[in-house]
């Protein structure tokens, strides 16, 4: 088993893989453990949010102009 160091957001992450080979010994997929499906689709899901965010062009409320929103907002 091999394993991949990760470093994300400060966090190193250890990733372990197998590789599945044909007849010629030639890598065509990998193998992973749930949990480093997951490590690496919350990575994956993060990294995505950040950048999302930071393409982000829309207008940025005062805390008061917020307030006001809320404040006309139809409670439930």
């Amino acid at each position: 088993m091999l394993f991949l160091v990760l470093l994300f957001g400060g966090k190193i992450m250890e990733l372990k893989r197998q590789y599945i080979v044909d007849e010629a010994n030639q890598k065509v997929a990998v193998q992973l453990d749930i949990a480093t499906f997951e490590k690496i689709e919350n990575v994956l899901e993060n990294y995505a949010l950040v950048q999302f965010i930071k393409d982000d062009e829309s207008d940025v409320m005062s805390i008061e102009d917020a307030k006001k929103y809320y404040a006309t907002l139809v409670k439930v």
